[in-house]
């Protein structure tokens, strides 16, 4: 017994969300198609404001940006979970265990900072509005988005590799359908309270950083649309920020529940239905949002469908 609780562990046992064979085939199909509209939706977003000359401006370079965050994200996590549902267990190597962990955390760390640089833009939209143009220069925007890039990768790198230097020698079941880092923590036969430190504090910090960044902005949109005379002018300067203001909320909203909560209220059970949320559904969301809701996308669309030339 003793030679077998030393043994490494190479590879995860992921449980998934559930171990009954019929509810395995009516969420593998459900999440098929939760993630073919998440890619076809992200995907078809860049390609229309690729496509479209009057969405070629800072905010829907943002929001190309962000679809192709959601599109990587989701991907991080979907296929190994749909491959999984169809199998009698799931398993996953311990290298590949910690791409996944890498991948995931780069992508939505980076999310929650492209939403904040989104807030930003809005903010000097509606309340510089002269000198937008200036301020949201292509250099500038290109430097917004690396950096929010270069942040997500730092953070991740830092807890990845905190993770690969526990020794994990006894269970190697993990309560989750994806290599989520609590879950990794709880297996783990190190001190990890180093780890839990970490998470706390980094995850604390940059959700506290970017939300900052975005409810400051917000609070002097707010007064700079308040200031505006006619009710159809405030109108359309908040219809421009409705579908970032509704993602921002959703995605904060999620995570901030997952993660930023000690580890002695950590619910497995709570934490697998409010990951579905935001690995698979959220990156879903986002383009119907935002081309829901924002009259020029739903004219490009149209145009698209009805194979109109666009106006230079």
């Amino acid at each position: 017994m003793a030679e077998e609780n030393l043994t490494v562990v190479t590879e995860f046992i992921l449980l998934g969300l559930t171990d009954q064979a019929e509810m395995k085939v009516v969420l593998f199909v459900l999440f098929l198609v939760i993630y073919a509209i998440t890619v076809v939706g992200n995907l078809g977003m860049i390609f229309l404001i690729r496509i479209t000359p009057k969405l070629h401006t800072p905010m829907y370079f943002f929001l190309s940006c962000l679809s192709l965050v959601d599109a990587c994200y989701s991907s991080a996590i979907a296929p190994k979970m749909l491959i999984n549902l169809l199998m009698v267990t799931g398993t996953i190597s311990f290298p590949a265990c910690m791409v996944q962990h890498l991948c995931f955390g780069m992508f939505v760390t980076t999310e929650g900072f492209m939403l904040s640089v989104m807030a930003y833009d809005r903010y000097v939209a509606i309340v510089n509005p002269l000198l937008y143009t200036v301020a949201m220069s292509k250099r500038k925007c290109v430097v917004l988005v690396t950096g929010s890039w270069l942040c997500g990768t730092i953070n991740s790198l830092i807890h990845t590799v905190s993770l690969g230097r526990l020794f994990f020698c006894g269970s190697n079941v993990v309560s989750h359908f994806f290599c989520d880092i609590p879950s990794l923590l709880k297996l783990s036969c190190s001190d990890t309270s180093m780890n839990e430190l970490l998470l706390l504090t980094f995850s604390g910090v940059i959700a506290m950083a970017t939300f900052l960044i975005v409810i400051t902005s917000y609070t002097f949109i707010v007064v700079a649309i308040l200031r505006i005379h006619s009710a159809a002018g405030r109108w359309k300067a908040f219809s421009t920020c409705a579908s970032h203001l509704t993602a921002v909320t959703i995605f904060y909203g999620t995570l901030s529940f997952s993660y930023i909560q000690p580890s002695s209220q950590y619910s497995v059970e709570q934490e697998k239905v409010v990951a579905v949320f935001y690995t698979l559904v959220i990156p879903m969301l986002n383009p119907l949002i935002y081309s829901l809701r924002n009259k020029e996308v739903k004219d490009a669309v149209k145009r698209v469908i009805e194979m109109k030339p666009f106006p230079c």
